[in-house]
């Protein structure tokens, strides 16, 4: 399985788009500050993943979630309690 997921920073409120085949070892990597572009807002919380079978739909619904801001927005409107805690 391939996921999608969304992490949030609990120290400022970012929230971070990524895709992984393993979301807990991530989430470990992520928390560690071995991913350069999340290191700086260290500790994170998962608050969001979505599961595909196949690799090339999770890497198109994370560049859809990137660079789509209707479709994060849309998603974001979807967690707004999960964001909010």
């Amino acid at each position: 399985m391939y996921y999608v997921y969304i992490i949030k920073s609990e120290r400022n409120n970012n929230i971070y788009v990524g895709n992984s085949n393993n979301v807990a070892k991530r989430l470990t990597e992520h928390n560690r500050g071995d991913v350069s572009s999340t290191k700086n807002h260290t500790p994170y919380k998962l608050v969001y993943y979505e599961a595909f079978l196949d690799r090339k739909d999770a890497i198109g619904r994370e560049r859809k979630l990137k660079h789509h801001g209707s479709v994060i927005g849309h998603l974001k409107k979807r967690l707004k309690n999960s964001l909010n805690k």
